[in-house]
């Protein structure tokens, strides 16, 4: 079983890091379309070097730190009980595995970045950034908190949410010129994080559907029917926030085409009609 808290820390980090994504994606791709390339992570441009890395700081901090928060603080340091891994917090031991993951793939983005001992190209640090959304994947798939009803509905839409991150990353490695690969990456981990606020606010926030209750543990509901009302208030949830996310790209899009775009895209526009002729 979850909570509000360990729903809405992850969440952030995956939304701040989606947007931060789909909006530098529209840049560089408005900026020059013909050397587009996919990337893993985005630098921060008109800064010094100490705010180049920001994202990637981002992705490693706030990894560690919510992995601390699973492993010491929510754990008590109880993670032995009779020489055994404490089954009272399983729960916590599988989300700090998971936070584990993307704390590793931000310290290897930095020392590809920043160093010389591990200089990996693009290709290969998308596929690394899909095994961490893998290891995400199997643990709310495999969890050892048995996800049911209403609660196991919202974990299986994450579930989705999340293979398509997979999806999209190695497609990235595959396909390392896609501007629209590159965008849809953006977008799914924004969708990611907007779901686990969305999880955190249903299930143990103020938008618990009508005839579900948390007890406990559990999100209980009166009736078979309530719980089939929930998860179509679910299914309406998550189409308003993928339609949110598409107009807020569509909206970024025409901003930075207006902003910026301007000479460089009607030179290449200019280009290609002369090609046809």
């Amino acid at each position: 079983m979850g909570s509000f808290p360990g729903h809405v820390l992850p969440g952030t980090l995956f939304l701040v890091v989606g947007m931060w994504h789909t909006w530098c994606s529209v840049m560089r791709y408005i900026s020059n379309p013909k050397s587009f390339r996919v990337r893993v992570w985005n630098p921060v441009p008109g800064f010094d070097w100490r705010f180049k890395y920001l994202e990637l700081y981002v992705i490693t901090i706030g990894s560690f730190i919510d992995m601390c928060i699973e492993l010491f603080y929510s754990t008590h340091l109880k993670w032995f009980v009779n020489g055994i891994l404490n089954p009272q917090h399983m729960n916590n031991f599988e989300h700090g595995g998971m936070l584990l993951m993307f704390f590793v793939l931000g310290l290897i983005l930095l020392l590809s970045e920043k160093t010389s001992f591990l200089p990996l190209p693009e290709g290969a640090l998308c596929l690394i950034a899909s095994t961490a959304f893998c290891v995400e994947y199997f643990l709310f798939y495999f969890h050892s908190t048995t996800h049911q009803g209403l609660e196991g509905y919202y974990h299986l839409i994450l579930v989705l949410l999340i293979g398509l991150c997979i999806a999209s990353t190695v497609t990235g490695a595959l396909m390392p010129t896609s501007f629209p690969v590159d965008l849809f990456n953006g977008i799914v981990i924004t969708l990611q994080g907007l779901w686990f606020y969305q999880t955190a606010f249903t299930l143990y926030g103020p938008m618990m559907p009508d005839g579900c209750w948390l007890k406990g543990d559990e999100i209980m509901c009166h009736s078979k029917e309530s719980e089939v009302r929930g998860e179509l208030l679910a299914n309406f949830q998550l189409f308003s926030l993928v339609l949110g996310v598409l107009v807020a790209t569509v909206g970024a899009y025409c901003y930075a085409d207006s902003k910026f775009g301007g000479s460089d895209l009607q030179s290449s526009q200019v280009s290609r009609d002369d090609d046809d002729a």
